[in-house]
């Protein structure tokens, strides 16, 4: 049988070592070899001798997630094989973590991690319930963290005296020790008479950087 689809860069070969690879731009291999973590129902495939598990927050963490209907929905992959993670076509990318690193992100962003990663889910500071109620992630650690993008992300340099200002809804994700704050765009007065619809963005100062998707659109259930 002949076609494209048979491309060498698309066949899947056996890993030569464990951890996270990217598959292609689309999707992330993993060869486990112990235990793994990602969010529950984007595995898409998978052989070897596996077990997948849905994961607690902690009480704290499973608090949070039902107050504000977000969160890190987590299984935990556990055993010796391969398995591929993908969530709706998006784009993967690869963040390797070393001593000292923190990164804040949007829960809805991450794909899958090494189990070696720490991570908490906590309020941003700045943002209460008036700017969404935002429930970020933070990871530390060392190991490898994949995420997920709708397009090609943007990455922004924050400096001390140049802040930066994203839409809370397009945020990907931002160095950990960045400052936080709510900053309105517009009066009231000119949110009545019809404004931009992005009054209050989120503000971030210091010295690191920050993550946006090129797309505002939050995915709407299929109508039955």
């Amino acid at each position: 049988m002949k076609s494209e689809l048979f491309a060498s860069e698309n066949l899947a070969r056996q890993a030569e070592a464990p951890g996270m690879t990217l598959q292609n731009s689309k999707c992330v291999k993993y060869a486990v070899n112990g235990e793994m973590h990602a969010r529950q129902g984007s595995m898409v495939a998978f052989r070897g001798d596996l077990r997948f598990e849905r994961k607690g927050q902690g009480i704290g963490g499973m608090l949070k997630r039902a107050v504000t209907g977000e969160g890190l929905p987590l299984m935990a992959v556990r055993g010796q094989g391969e398995a591929w993670f993908a969530h709706e076509a998006q784009n993967c990318f690869v963040v390797d973590f070393e001593p000292g690193d923190a990164l804040t992100v949007n829960g809805r962003n991450v794909l899958c991690f090494d189990a070696t990663l720490s991570y908490e889910i906590r309020t941003v500071k700045g943002a209460g319930m008036a700017g969404g109620g935002l429930f970020n992630s933070v990871f530390t650690g060392t190991g490898k963290l994949a995420l997920v993008c709708d397009g090609s992300p943007v990455v922004i340099p924050v400096g001390q005296h140049q802040p930066v200002y994203v839409d809370t809804d397009a945020v990907v994700g931002w160095s950990a020790h960045l400052a936080t704050s709510l900053h309105r765009s517009q009066s009231f007065g000119s949110m009545i008479r019809g404004g931009s619809g992005e009054a209050v963005q989120l503000m971030l100062q210091g010295d690191g950087f920050v993550v946006v998707r090129p797309s505002e659109v939050t995915a709407q259930p299929a109508q039955g």
